[in-house]
Parts: C-alpha cells; sequence; structure tokens
C-alpha cells in the first residue's frame, strides 16, 4: 500500500485537481482519498472565508464523501473514481486528534492519497508531491517547512517550469533544483510524464510488499 500527499505553496492553485486527476488517472490503485481543512479564528484556511469547515464548539469533524455530483472538492474525488473519500476538518493546531482516524481509514486501503501538507507531521509518505505556483507570492509556513521532502515539484500555471516570482525563488537552493519538476494546469492537470512518476512509484511499493 502506497501513500501520496499533495501540498502546496497556497490555496487555489490546483491541488485538488492534480488529485483529482491522477485518481482517474490511475484507477488501478483503487484510492481512498482525503481532504484535510484547518480552521480558526472564524476563517478556513481552506479559502480564507468562513464556510463548513467550521464545526461549532467540536476541534474534529471527520465525513465520509457520498454524493458525487455535489461539487465539492471531495465529491470530485469521488467522481474521478476514488472507492472510499474522507473530509478531514480539525482547527489549526489539532490535526493530530484526527490521526487515529485516518490511520485506520488507511489501514485499509489499497492505496491513499491525501491533499495537504501538515500531514506531513505524523506521516511518511512514499511520496509527496508540492504544488507551486511561482507566480503567487503567498507562500503557506507548512509548504515551506516540507518543501525539501518533496520528490517532486509541479509548476501550476503555464510558462517555464524554471521561472517565478516573489517567495518561488527558494526554489533556487540547489538541492531543490534537483528534484524532478512537472508542468500542471487545465484541462487535464497532470501529463503523461507525472502519471508515469506517480505510477512507478506506487507500483516499486507494491512490488516490494508482496
Amino acid at each position: 500500500m502506497a501513500i501520496i500527499v499533495i501540498g502546496g505553496n497556497t490555496r487555489n492553485i490546483g491541488k485538488t485537481s492534480v488529485v483529482a486527476a491522477l485518481i482517474s488517472r490511475l484507477p488501478e490503485f483503487r484510492w481512498t482519498a482525503f481532504k484535510i481543512t484547518q480552521f480558526g479564528h472564524g476563517f478556513c484556511t481552506a479559502d480564507g472565508h468562513p464556510c463548513a469547515c467550521q464545526t461549532g464548539d467540536a476541534c474534529l469533524a471527520i465525513n465520509p464523501e457520498r454524493d458525487a455530483a455535489s461539487g465539492t472538492d471531495t465529491s470530485r474525488f469521488l467522481a474521478a473514481g476514488a472507492e472510499r473519500v474522507f473530509w478531514v476538518r480539525t482547527r489549526i493546531g489539532r490535526l493530530a486528534d484526527a490521526m487515529p482516524r485516518i490511520r485506520s481509514e488507511i489501514a485499509d486501503a489499497p492505496n491513499a492519497i491525501l491533499e495537504s501538507n501538515s500531514v506531513l507531521d505524523f506521516l511518511q509518505p512514499e511520496l509527496y508531491l508540492t504544488v507551486i505556483h511561482p507566480a503567487v507570492p503567498d507562500f503557506k509556513d507548512s509548504a515551506r517547512r516540507f518543501l525539501p521532502r518533496a520528490d517532486a515539484i509541479l509548476f501550476s500555471g503555464p510558462g517555464n517550469a524554471g521561472s517565478g516570482h516573489g517567495n518561488a525563488e527558494a526554489l533556487l537552493d540547489p538541492g531543490l533544483r534537483a528534484k524532478p519538476r512537472f508542468v500542471v494546469g487545465p484541462p487535464a492537470w497532470i501529463t503523461g510524464s507525472l502519471e508515469d512518476f506517480v505510477r512507478a512509484h506506487c507500483s516499486s511499493v507494491e512490488s516490494s510488499r508482496r
């Protein structure tokens, strides 16, 4: 069983689209998918606005997705072909509370894919892909902290993957320049080379555990 984590430098740069595309293009791995959202101080870290992520007085909510047509991020995972999908919502700094349930669901999965940066504090995935939009100056602290652990960098948006602006200049670190790079964007959101890269890693994990 392989665990893949998809993170990114900020919101609205295509992380969910990349996850959905990988699920769709690699159905043989029978994915269990997770969308992890943290909230606090009246706002959602997913989009910066009050929303359904808030769970009242509770610090944690984990809900299975059963509607593939609602248009939510988790419904997109289900529509793409994931066998099971969960939306995990925690207050900022309380993701540890969700980990026993997440680990339990992963243990029952052929393979798992999670959209999150912060989950890397608790999991060692077989593959961590980070989505970077070079033209967007916002850079989450969690994304910056885990950037050295990325197995590949996915540049979101058109243009040369090596060019960027603002905080994306952090990618000029020699160690990061040596990592595999892929350009992702609509409409497909993943390329054949990225699909092959992920398939090879997952297949290698399956082979090693037989």
